[in-house]
């Protein structure tokens, strides 16, 4: 094997290792029988997972290949980030800053024309522009709803979250590209509030 072969490994290999932290990085969110919370890791296999099986109720036409690399890769920042509930108590804009400085950092172990692939899928999925990356943003927005549907409300009452908080903070993105997936899920949603 040649010098620049190996250090093109090398580089994969680091960025590979370094992925091995999101399995380190607690959510919010537990798993489906509540038993403890999920990892970051986990989501973002159970969300690819999501995408391949919910494929056919995305809004406009994807390109699932696309989808399932941008959910893939979409919390890699959660290694210096850490976990944003999307109902928590947070500075969007600082940590937007903090997610940008660990994409640059994260995605920099690769080799430069990988990094700057993955970086561009991670953009995509941020900006939520495309077909594809409405569809994943969707489908990222929609699992945490099902667990905690799944859970009896799951972290719901702790982040004391409200029927129109879901609707604003999660509905919205998730009709964005998948409206059929929202519309199933509001019966649900406004049984268990009817319930409190």
């Amino acid at each position: 094997m040649d010098k620049q072969t190996s250090e093109h490994l090398e580089k994969q290999f680091a960025f590979l290792n370094e992925a091995d932290r999101l399995k380190s990085v607690l959510r919010a969110t537990t798993l489906c029988d509540g038993s403890r919370p999920e990892n970051s890791g986990e989501h973002s296999w159970h969300i690819a997972l999501y995408a391949m099986v919910l494929a056919e109720h995305a809004n406009r036409p994807v390109n699932i290949y696309r989808v399932i690399r941008m959910l893939l890769i979409h919390d890699l920042v959660e290694i210096d980030a850490g976990d944003a509930p999307i109902h928590g108590d947070n500075d969007p804009a600082e940590q937007e800053r903090i997610e940008q400085l660990a994409a640059d950092r994260i995605f920099g172990l690769l080799p430069v024309s990988q990094a700057k692939e993955f970086r561009a899928l991670w953009d995509e999925f941020e900006a939520a522009e495309t077909d594809d990356a409405i569809f994943a943003k969707s489908i990222d927005r929609v699992q945490p709803v099902i667990t905690n549907l799944q859970t009896g409300g799951g972290t719901w009452p702790a982040y004391n979250v409200t029927a129109d908080q879901l609707e604003t903070r999660v509905g919205v993105k998730v009709s964005r590209g998948a409206p059929a997936l929202w519309d199933h899920l509001r019966n649900r949603i406004a049984a268990y509030f009817a319930g409190r």
